[in-house]
């Protein structure tokens, strides 16, 4: 009887442990929507951040909001929000159709039209080799939320910093958004095509990257230096 009693609570145990595991496996899950979003979710406290720190717009347009264990500050302007709403949710789409290849934001001088600043965020969609020695896109992954977060915010604090080492705008500047595609993405027919608005003589500086093991984002920023 003891024997039996001592089987039934080993089993006990083991279940018990296996759906522990299985609870924090499921968790830490990052699904190809899932990472869309969180990319997505980058981009917008990621334009909001430069847009603010490189003065696009008077400072009392933006409020502060926490995320990332950060006060990040985003825009309360109406036209803005609602640009950056319809192109947020098209770039989501576009990730996970995997048609997304890179994200630029170009600074301009409103009255000579030059380009001033070129923010430049690379996508990467992950694969992985299978059983069968296919390489193949990763749908699913396990990684960490908190670690996630933890690399976005030091993209972001990145940015923040770029004050440091990014020569003063001091004329009105305008921002566009460009977006890199695969050749048969059927796009938007509000969007118009561009040109990459390349900086002639830049200086570019690395930022760094994060992943959610379904997508990677390298981030870069080039700049004319005589201003």
């Amino acid at each position: 009887c003891s024997s039996d009693l001592l089987d039934s609570l080993l089993q006990e145990i083991l279940f018990k442990m296996t759906s522990t595991q299985q609870a924090v496996k499921t968790s830490n899950a990052v699904t190809l929507k899932g990472s869309a979003a969180m990319v997505s979710e980058f981009f917008n406290y990621g334009i909001n951040s430069i847009l603010y720190q490189r003065g696009i717009y008077p400072a009392e347009s933006f409020k502060r909001k926490q995320e990332y264990g950060l006060t990040l500050l985003v825009s309360t302007d109406t036209e803005v929000n609602k640009y950056l709403e319809n192109v947020l949710a098209q770039i989501k789409d576009w990730l996970e159709e995997r048609k997304i290849k890179r994200l630029v934001m170009v600074l301009s001088n409103v009255s000579s039209k030059e380009v001033l600043e070129r923010w430049e965020f690379k996508i990467e969609h992950e694969t992985e080799t299978g059983d069968d020695g296919k390489v193949k896109f990763v749908n699913n992954a396990v990684k960490d939320e908190k670690t996630i977060k933890g690399e976005i915010r030091d993209v972001i604090r990145q940015i923040t910093a770029s004050v440091t080492f990014l020569p003063l705008l001091d004329c009105l500047c305008s921002f566009d958004i460009l977006i890199y595609t695969n050749n048969d993405t059927e796009v938007p027919t509000e969007w118009g095509e561009s040109d990459p608005c390349y900086i002639i003589n830049s200086e570019e500086v690395k930022l760094r990257s994060f992943s959610t093991k379904v997508h990677q984002v390298s981030a870069a920023v080039s700049y004319k230096t005589d201003l």
